[in-house]
């Protein structure tokens, strides 16, 4: 029968107790993490947010009741010790904090009794992940996990913190705003009081932001919760958290500057990591060709290397092919790995093929000098010579190559280079490699829509060069666009914001916007610019994938509270899920079923 905490008060959490505190009297509380009985003596590992607490029940410390209760002690109940803190009388453990002492109990109270949990609550959990998230009440009770979470909360706490003390100013901006689909699909909010008509959750408050600066709120920030309605992956939600940021009267050097020294005072208050400054940079174009990624990690080499020149007027036809419809041909050298067996190889090239590739061509140099190779009889021995000195191969060494468009090139060889270094243990969780990836293209084609789009968006000012391109050849126009990038991840990305009319105006026609459309979708920002806008510019952070790195996880789902599935589901809470009736009548809504379905709420 549960008890209630009348005249108890707790003195502290459990790992907040140490030798020092040796004779004084406490009163805890917490779950029972496992109750072990000796026959006179009971052990009880007491288990809070702060970590672990071996308490002791023995008879003649406590009466005879409590230690009937003591034996009843099951995993995961709930308790109130009041005791004496007291050196540990066995071996000290030095896994816990408090392992060199105890409580020996004088009261106990039994706060709340437990069914048995569907999974024990350890670290490192081999319950499958589908149950622990059905129960994510109980997966949130491990101690991994409470970690992850205290990180994020003190992250937080310390971006306010330095932001604040850096003249930035804490605003929030709406989540029901207007739709404005120039990105990823919005999630929509019906309106009951306008029939017909939806709100947007934002996808983020980049407008708002933009207005904030128009009304002379010189630097903003708001940690924001942010809604996209896309396919999900391991660093991505389709609800998440973003350190948002603008600052007005600014140019690159001031957003880099203000945002490199916040990294670095993270990274040295949380993990105790010196992060040196100036954070190294890097153009797209560079990123792209030396690692086939706007996003690369440098934690190791193998980088890409253009052959096209050397391999342009051999007998290979996939080579010559590639190169003749304006192509190109690139390589990595995975060191060491050429006496790698012809099966992995295979399963290389079936995960090229992933990424589009038709295949990968190998040049596996043996240690006494001589070719294993998928072409090389194609190709004259100063042709392999001149291709093996290019690559900077060496004996033992595995050439891979891929031939197609630079694009699919690229997109091959990146992921291959990435799959190679999990492989082969090269990439270190310990060792944070930041880099900033600059003047991003401006715009990309889109096959779907017939049209070029925004790479960032519409507002993201081109190179002051540039802008004489905008009619003529956008495809070469760059961005005055910058990503922080750590460990092969995007961290987040911001850019310098058009203020001009007359650029702003030429970057819609260069989208294929009628002033109309540009209008409709945009007015109220655009009306906000006739009457004096500064110069200003932005980033924004994805604080789940920040926290991701700095707790060395690998999915964003072990630092997020209640985190969705891959369907955009929750397991806990089983949404999303149906409507009565009358909520649909009241939305002017009618629901239909989809193909396949057989129930279900379906808003047309």
């Amino acid at each position: 029968m549960a008890e209630s905490m009348k005249g108890l008060k707790r003195s502290c959490r459990c790992a907040e107790l140490g030798s020092e505190q040796i004779g004084q009297e406490v009163t805890v509380m917490g779950w029972v993490q496992k109750q072990r009985n000796k026959g006179g003596i009971i052990f009880v590992d007491l288990r809070d947010r702060s970590g672990i607490l071996q308490i002791i029940f023995e008879q003649g410390d406590i009466d005879e009741a409590g230690f009937e209760k003591a034996e009843k002690l099951r995993s995961e109940f709930v308790v109130a010790v009041t005791g004496e803190v007291v050196k540990r009388s066995g071996a000290v453990n030095e896994k816990l904090k408090t392992g060199d002492i105890e409580v020996r109990a004088k009261q106990l109270r039994v706060l709340s009794e437990s069914e048995t949990p569907p999974f024990p609550i350890e670290e490192d959990s081999k319950t499958k992940e589908e149950l622990r998230l059905k129960h994510r009440y109980l997966d949130l009770r491990r101690p991994d996990l409470q970690r992850n979470l205290i990180m994020r909360s003190q992250i937080a706490t310390l971006i306010r913190q330095f932001l604040a003390e850096e003249g930035f100013l804490e605003i929030e901006t709406p989540m029901l705003t207007k739709s404005t689909p120039e990105g990823a699909r919005d999630y929509l909010v019906p309106s009951r009081v306008h029939p017909g008509s939806f709100y947007a959750l934002p996808q983020s408050p980049q407008l708002f932001k933009q207005l904030l600066m128009c009304s002379g709120y010189d630097r903003y920030f708001q940690i924001a919760r942010c809604f996209r309605d896309e396919d999900l992956r391991a660093d991505r939600q389709p609800e998440f958290t973003q350190v948002d940021m603008e600052l007005s009267f600014v140019d690159e050097e001031d957003v880099m500057d203000v945002n490199e020294r916040l990294l670095q005072k993270l990274f040295k208050e949380i993990l105790d990591v010196d992060v040196p400054l100036p954070i190294p940079r890097m153009t797209w174009q560079e990123a792209m060709d030396r690692f086939g990624s706007d996003k690369p990690d440098i934690r190791f080499g193998m980088e890409l290397k253009d052959v096209s020149d050397i391999v342009k007027n051999c007998g290979f036809g996939v080579f010559t092919g590639a190169i003749g419809q304006g192509g190109s041909v690139r390589g990595i050298n995975a060191k060491g790995q050429g006496a790698m067996p012809r099966k992995k190889i295979d399963a290389l090239v079936n995960y090229a093929k992933e990424f589009g590739a038709k295949g990968l061509a190998y040049l596996s140099i043996q240690e006494d000098g001589t070719y294993k190779s998928s072409f090389a009889k194609f190709m004259t021995e100063e042709e392999l010579t001149a291709l093996t000195e290019a690559m900077e191969g060496q004996k033992g060494d595995l050439l891979l190559f891929a031939a197609d468009q630079n694009k699919v090139v690229w997109d091959v060889l990146g992921n291959l280079r990435l799959e190679l270094a999990r492989n082969l243990g090269l990439l270190d969780k310990s060792d944070y490699r930041f880099l900033w990836v600059t003047e991003f293209p401006e715009f990309e084609y889109s096959e779907e829509q017939g049209r070029y789009i925004a790479m960032h968006h519409p507002f993201t000012m081109p190179m002051e060069e540039d802008i004489p391109l905008l009619r003529s050849h956008p495809e070469k126009v760059r961005a005055r666009a910058y990503d922080i990038v750590l460990n092969g991840t995007e961290l987040g990305g911001g850019s310098i914001r058009i203020h001009q009319n007359d650029v702003q105006e030429t970057m819609f026609e260069a989208l294929g916007f009628t002033k109309e459309k540009a209008e409709e979708q945009f007015g109220f920002l655009l009306d906000a610019f006739r009457y004096g806008v500064p110069p200003h510019a932005g980033l924004a952070y994805g604080l789940d994938r920040l926290v991701m790195l700095m707790a060395k996880q690998d999915s964003i789902r072990d630092v997020i509270a209640f985190p969705k599935v891959k369907d955009a589901s929750c397991l806990m809470t089983d949404a999303p899920n149906c409507v009565e009736q009358k909520q649909l009548d009241e939305l002017c809504l009618s629901v239909r079923k989809a193909a396949g379905e057989e129930d279900g709420n379906r808003s047309e």
